[in-house]
C-alpha cells in the first residue's frame, strides 16, 4: 500500500514563505515523476511542480522563480519550497506519485496566503 504523508502549510502573510513535506512509504529513487498539484476554491486541480528521478522539473509558470521542488531519495521525501507567497496561492496542495502506471495522492494540504 502505497502512503503519502503531507507536513507543513498553514496560514502566511503575502510575500512569507512555507515548505510543503511529503514522505512516502516506500523507495521513490526509482519512481519516474514526484511532485505537487494544487486545487484553489472552485477550480480544477493544476500541476505545481513535477519532478522526474532525472532532475528535469516543470514548473507551473505563476510559481517559477518562486518555488522550488527537491527530492531526497534517502529519505523519501520530497519537498516544496514556497517564497514570495501571493494570495493567488491559496489552495489545497497535494503530493503526487507516478509510478508509469499508477498514480497515488498525498491527504492534502491547505495553504492559505492572506494578510
Amino acid at each position: 500500500q502505497v502512503q503519502l504523508v503531507q507536513s507543513g502549510g498553514g496560514l502566511v502573510q503575502p510575500g512569507g514563505s512555507l515548505r510543503l513535506s511529503c514522505a512516502a512509504s516506500g523507495s521513490i529513487s526509482n519512481i519516474p515523476f514526484m511532485g505537487w498539484y494544487r486545487q484553489a476554491p472552485g477550480k480544477q486541480r493544476e500541476s505545481v511542480a513535477v519532478m522526474g528521478n532525472g532532475g528535469n522539473v516543470n514548473y507551473l509558470d505563476s510559481v517559477k522563480g518562486r518555488f522550488t521542488i527537491s527530492r531526497d531519495n534517502a529519505k523519501n521525501t520530497v519537498y516544496l519550497q514556497m517564497n514570495s507567497l501571493k494570495p493567488e496561492d491559496t489552495a489545497v496542495y497535494y503530493c503526487y506519485r507516478n509510478d508509469g502506471k499508477y498514480s497515488y495522492w498525498g491527504q492534502g494540504t491547505q495553504v492559505t496566503v492572506s494578510s
